[in-house]
């Protein structure tokens, strides 16, 4: 179903942020997958190089066994901070949105989200109450 033809109710927002320690692809954020969600807005990415030292950073989206590179080998120059995104990516439920440095320890990540869902109140929701 097009997310475009049912109602979306903003049911989260989030700063998911990493610290890459290592140069395996990492889990930045999972869309939750629960009956009330089904889509997530990551409205930013940003990337900080923190050691002085130029690196590269590769994003991509699992979705069910398929992979999909956004980034291949993005190029973040020495003590700077740069947006990844110029419009919003829409993630679908259960897609996960994973991140890998070239060199460890050299880049912190941080990506706004919002999560939506099919109805106004959640059950999710109900039960943090």
């Amino acid at each position: 179903m097009l997310i475009s033809s049912i109602p979306q109710y903003i049911q989260g927002i989030t700063n998911a942020k990493l610290s890459l320690t290592g140069i395996t692809a990492t889990t930045l954020f999972t869309v939750p997958s629960d009956a009330d969600f089904n889509a997530a807005i990551v409205n930013s990415i940003l990337v900080a190089e923190t050691s002085g030292n130029a690196d590269t950073i590769t994003v991509t989206v699992t979705s069910g066994g398929s992979t999909f590179t956004l980034f291949n080998v993005k190029a973040v120059d020495a003590n700077t901070t740069v947006e990844l995104l110029t419009k919003d990516l829409v993630l679908q439920s259960g897609e996960i949105l994973k991140v890998q440095a070239a060199t460890a320890n050299r880049l912190h990540v941080v990506a706004s989200i919002q999560d939506l869902s099919k109805t106004r109140i959640t059950t999710s929701a109900l039960s943090r109450i």
